[in-house]
């Protein structure tokens, strides 16, 4: 075919020459990726990242792309060049399963994206499905088991899913240039010049170390500073209980729902199918919320105009042996005239920056391998003093979320235990600082 190329922010141009990539981006499931943000609720706190899962997975892809076109060129005794059409069509379709809100849905409705991700790949009632049938009758269980982790070639998963991946690499640049800030910028040049495949995965050439030093700092920062954002959170926070009011409230109103949300009817019910979820979307999930300002239940009505406007909670954070000591806000919060039910919400957000290798671990990582000249493998944090600060800590914070409203109250907090009112003064409490936004 003729390529095709699509003008992009992150990577000038998405170079498209493979037919079957080209009509992926066509089927009316990759088309959806582009109501649904990337970044969900912290759209709030960046105005500017108001991008989609469709220009991420186009730039996932890209990336792809460029490495199995490289490997190809210069590690041919080492990559099967048959594995490249397999690597970019996961790359491309990776979160093609992404719903509306998605992790936020996904604990209330108990949805997976990566499941959803190979049911539509697998189904064959999808356009995705009979595009990639054309290629091979096994190939679209190819692509679910490179989704999954279970494709037996580790450099095709590693290079979909691992401590320095496709999938990382877009979404920190991505992310960083529509949010505004400079934090997740880092040296994608370098590090695909530096790359390369072995026989266990994929590993990164001594000479380009500091690249890809400079990458895990850059994805650090990117969470500490804006995807762990407590405005951001807050807002999370809102769309968690706007939501589980509303799925309390169903079996008692159901032709209110019925009337103003049909499509949220059977993950109340339990009951929804492939065709269900693909028919959400963000742009339905607000125009539902919107309805619901104007329902009879204040309650809801009170959480979907606070959210749909922007009101957000204020936080306090605590440490994990002052958790039982939540229940006295609670309480505080009933006493303002707020149900604590709807009105707090404990949210936590840690990450494991980088770690090494821990086979008995639950979670298993595959570290990042640096290649010396004599072509044997160093694990990154024994080379990199800065890496081996981080790895295995974990960073972030829990917070204890509630309505504005209560710093009005006065002397809402006189009564509380002092040593944790000290918590107070970090933050939001503080009038003006950077997390009022």
């Amino acid at each position: 075919m003729i390529e095709k190329v699509f003008r992009d922010p992150v990577h000038n141009y998405i170079h498209v020459d493979h037919e079957l990539i080209y009509n992926l981006i066509n089927t009316r499931e990759f088309q959806r990726l582009r109501r649904i943000k990337q970044l969900g609720t912290t759209s709030y706190t960046f105005h500017g990242g108001e991008h989609s899962r469709f220009s991420h997975c186009l730039g996932v892809y890209e990336i792809a792309r460029r490495i199995t076109q490289k490997f190809e060129d210069n590690y041919a005794h080492i990559w099967d060049a048959g594995e490249s059409l397999l690597t970019m069509t996961a790359a491309l379709l990776h979160d093609l399963g992404h719903g509306a809100y998605s992790h936020t849905f996904e604990r209330l409705f108990d949805t997976d994206h990566e499941e959803m991700t190979c049911q539509i790949i697998l189904s064959p009632d999808t356009e995705i499905n009979a595009l990639l049938l054309q290629i091979s009758p096994d190939f679209p269980e190819k692509v679910a088991s490179v989704i999954r982790h279970t494709y037996p070639n580790k450099q095709v998963v590693q290079l979909i899913s691992s401590q320095i991946d496709v999938d990382r690499m877009d979404y920190l640049l991505r992310d960083s240039y529509f949010t505004g800030t400079n934090y997740g910028e880092f040296d994608l040049t370098r590090i695909l010049r530096v790359i390369c495949p072995t026989p266990q995965g994929i590993a990164f050439k001594e000479s380009g170390m500091h690249a890809v030093e400079d990458y895990v700092l850059s994805r650090y920062q990117m969470y500490m500073q804006v995807y762990f954002h407590p405005a951001s959170r807050s807002m999370e926070v809102l769309l968690q209980n706007l939501l589980k009011r509303a799925k309390i409230l169903y079996p008692v109103e159901k032709q209110f729902f019925q009337l103003t949300s049909p499509r949220l009817i059977p993950f109340f019910e339990h009951q929804f199918d492939l065709e269900d979820y693909l028919g959400l979307d963000d742009g339905v999930m607000n125009s539902y919320f919107q309805s619901w300002i104007n329902g009879p239940d204040r309650t809801l009505s009170d959480l979907a105009q606070r959210y749909i406007n922007r009101k957000v909670f204020k936080s306090i954070t605590f440490k994990a042996e002052q958790e039982e000591e939540l229940d006295t806000l609670r309480h505080l919060v009933a006493d303002v005239g707020f149900d604590p039910e709807y009105y707090s919400a404990i949210h936590h957000n840690f990450d494991l920056p980088y770690d090494i290798y821990r086979p008995n671990d639950q979670k298993k990582r595959t570290q990042i391998e640096i290649m010396r000249k004599d072509g044997s493998l160093v694990e990154l944090s024994q080379l990199s003093p800065i890496v081996a600060s981080l790895s295995g800590t974990v960073h972030g914070d829990s917070r204890f979320y509630f309505p504005k409203e209560m710093l009005n109250e006065a002397g809402i907090f006189s009564h509380y235990n002092q040593d944790f009112l000290s918590h107070i003064h970090n933050d939001q409490f503080i009038k003006g600082n950077d997390y009022e936004h």
